[in-house]
């Protein structure tokens, strides 16, 4: 399966903001982002901004490119969740964005596992992982209400997930994926994600318009 493989940061700085991609050192002064602020990168960086605003298609394009990078998910998959969402009851960009969140490489991201999406995939990949007491090694399986996501217990001893879930904290959970109670790296999904639990700052309605010409 094809796999983005080059330097992540860059990804944040073509879209001139942070999708916290790199886990803890996105809240740190050494992120591209703070140091170089939102040039995009390469040599023709500062000339990209000084062209006239995005508008239409060209701003369309680019918030979906955004969600794509958010969430890590190749161009055949994210047309793929948009066509499912609008099969959907209810508003199409807000249905996309909760298949997104509901993915399990997300889930396990959200619930303090992993201090990023990436890392919260090899997670996954590598076994790491259980659904209602079962492995699950496939990233986009889609969690749903009642669900109980859980680090497998010979993995909890991990440093990166050690790590990750001590600082959790400091990261912010959503409302719909919380610790369970007297679990030790276990997380319930009490509820599907709905729009105030996603970024604030995606526009879905771009993403409708784009796809929808």
């Amino acid at each position: 399966m094809a796999r983005y493989r080059s330097a992540v940061c860059r990804l944040c700085r073509r879209e001139g903001a942070k999708l916290f991609l790199k886990g803890d050192r996105c809240f740190k002064p050494s992120c591209p982002i703070e140091k170089r602020g939102t040039q995009p990168p390469g040599q023709h960086g500062n000339s990209m901004r000084r062209g006239k605003a995005l508008q239409g298609y060209g701003l369309q394009l680019r918030e979906k490119q955004k969600v794509k990078r958010i969430y890590f998910v190749l161009e055949g998959q994210f047309r793929n969740y948009f066509e499912r969402a609008a099969r959907m009851k209810g508003i199409t960009g807000e249905n996309l964005l909760s298949l997104l969140e509901r993915r399990l490489d997300n889930a396990v991201y959200r619930a303090g596992f992993a201090t990023s999406r990436r890392q919260a995939r090899q997670l996954v990949n590598h076994g790491h992982v259980e659904v209602n007491g079962r492995k699950v090694d496939i990233p986009s399986f889609q969690v749903k209400a009642g669900d109980t996501v859980t680090i497998k217990e010979a993995s909890r001893k991990n440093a990166h997930v050690e790590g990750a879930w001590q600082t959790a904290g400091g990261r912010g959970r959503p409302n719909w994926i919380v610790p369970a109670d007297g679990a030790e790296m276990s997380a319930r999904v009490v509820t599907l994600p709905v729009r105030d639990d996603v970024d604030r700052s995606i526009n879905e309605q771009l993403i409708v318009e784009l796809y929808s010409k």
